[in-house]
C-alpha cells in the first residue's frame, strides 16, 4: 500500500452518529438528554464534544457531519457551536444505522463524490487517542485505494457479552499487518461463547467505527439494500432544494429500520477489519463505565458523588447534586440517582435495566424515562 496516495485532507469526511437514547445508562441517560450529551467521565467535556475533538485530528471541522434526531438539534448546537446548520442532519424518527448512514453519505456525495468517510458513534470512549488516529489514518489510506468496506476491530480483554464480535479470516495484509478479511459477524454472545471467542484469538470486538469511499458504500447499498438505496437516491435529487426536508421526512416514514451490520456488512464480500487497541469502550452500560473508571481501595467507583460508604465494595455510585447518601453493606451494586429516579441493582443484573425501564414506562409514565 502506497501511503503517498493518501487522499487529500479536504477529501476526508466524518459522520458522527448521535441519535441514540442510551437506554442501558438509564436513569442518568434520559430520552430528553441521552448519554452523548453527558459528561459521564467527569472530564469537563460531554461524550459528543470529546468525539468531535478526536475526529478533527484527521478531518477538517467543516467536513464533520452530525446525524441526530430532530429533537436533539438544540442540544447538538449547544455542545458543538462550531457546527453549521448544513452539517447537522436531522432524522425525523429513529430508523437504526443503515438509513442514518445512507442520509449522510448522500449529502457528502452531493458535495464531494471523491470523499472518504469515517463513520463513528458519538458516545464512545478512547483512552489512547494517538493510537486511534494512527489506526484511522491507516484505514483512510486503505479505503482510498481499495473497493472495500472497512471496520475497526478491538482486541478483546475479557469475555464481554455486551459487544458484537468480528471473526478474522486468512493471513494479515502485507502492508498493514493488523488488517484482515472479515469472516463473520456475531451479535452479543452468551458468556460461554464469549469465552470461546476470547480463547480462539480469531475474534475482535466490533467497535462500530467504519471507513469507506463514497463509491464503495453506494455500490454496497445498491446491491444489498436496494430499497433503502432507491429511497435515498430520491433524497439526493432534492438536496439543496426547498423540498429537501419533506423528502427526508417521507423517506424515513417509508424505509425499514435496519442496522448497517445486518443490512450490508454481514452480506458483502469486500469487508475488512483493522485490529487495534486504543483503550476503546462503547460505554454502553454501567458495567463498561465501571471497567473504565478509577476505583478506591475497595474497588468502588464513587466519582463526585456525595457519599459515605461502609463495608461497600466493587460497586459504582453515581449521585447528582449535593444530597448526602450513606451506604452500608453493598457488594457489586449499581446505585444511580438522576432527578426524581433512584436505581439500585446488582452489577451482574445490569442487562435487566432495559426491562426495568420498560416497566417504569408502563406503570409510572414517560416522566421517568
Amino acid at each position: 500500500m502506497n501511503s503517498k496516495n493518501r487522499p487529500k485532507r479536504s477529501d476526508i469526511y466524518c459522520v458522527i452518529m448521535a441519535g441514540g437514547i442510551g437506554s442501558r445508562f438509564w436513569p442518568l441517560s434520559r430520552t430528553n438528554k441521552p448519554k452523548q450529551f453527558l459528561d459521564i467521565l467527569g472530564t469537563g467535556k460531554s461524550l459528543i464534544q470529546q468525539t468531535f475533538i478526536r475526529v478533527t485530528k484527521f478531518c477538517d471541522p467543516q467536513n464533520v457531519y452530525i446525524v441526530t434526531g430532530s429533537v436533539y438539534k438544540d442540544q447538538v448546537k449547544e455542545h458543538l457551536p462550531e457546527i453549521s446548520d448544513s452539517q447537522l442532519l436531522l432524522e425525523p424518527m429513529r430508523r437504526n444505522t443503515a438509513p442514518c448512514i445512507a442520509l449522510a453519505y448522500q449529502v457528502i456525495r452531493k458535495q464531494n463524490p471523491n470523499a472518504i468517510i469515517v463513520v463513528a458513534p458519538s458516545d464512545h470512549l478512547v483512552l489512547e487517542p494517538e493510537e486511534f488516529i494512527k489506526t484511522i489514518n491507516q484505514s483512510i489510506t486503505f479505503a482510498s485505494q481499495n473497493d472495500a468496506l472497512l471496520t475497526i476491530g478491538i482486541k478483546p480483554s475479557r469475555p464481554e457479552t455486551g459487544y458484537g464480535y468480528i471473526q478474522i479470516s486468512g493471513d494479515p495484509d502485507k502492508a498493514i499487518p493488523s488488517l484482515y478479511k472479515v469472516k463473520t459477524f456475531t451479535e452479543k454472545p452468551d458468556l460461554e461463547l464469549a469465552k470461546v471467542f476470547l480463547e480462539s484469538g480469531e475474534f475482535y470486538w466490533n467497535s462500530g467505527i467504519f471507513v469507506w469511499s463514497i463509491k464503495a458504500i453506494d455500490s454496497a447499498y445498491s446491491k444489498h439494500l436496494p430499497e433503502i438505496h432507491g429511497l435515498f437516491e430520491g433524497v439526493y435529487n432534492k438536496l439543496g432544494t426547498k423540498q429537501q426536508d419533506d423528502a427526508v421526512d417521507t423517506v424515513y416514514a417509508e424505509c425499514n429500520s435496519v442496522s448497517i451490520d445486518y443490512g450490508v456488512l454481514e452480506k458483502a464480500e469486500n469487508v475488512y477489519v483493522i485490529c487495534s487497541e486504543f483503550g476503546w469502550s462503547d460505554l454502553g452500560t454501567w458495567g463498561s463505565l465501571y471497567q473504565n473508571s478509577s476505583k478506591d481501595e475497595n474497588g468502588n467507583v464513587l466519582g463526585n458523588s456525595n457519599a459515605l460508604v461502609y463495608d461497600v465494595k466493587d460497586s459504582i455510585i453515581n449521585l447528582q447534586g449535593d444530597k448526602l447518601a450513606v451506604l452500608q453493606g453493598l457488594d457489586g451494586y449499581i446505585v444511580v440517582e438522576s432527578d426524581e429516579v433512584l436505581l439500585v441493582c446488582k452489577k451482574d443484573n445490569e442487562q435487566e435495566i432495559k426491562k426495568y425501564q420498560n416497566d417504569v414506562l408502563i406503570e409510572k409514565g414517560e416522566k421517568y424515562i
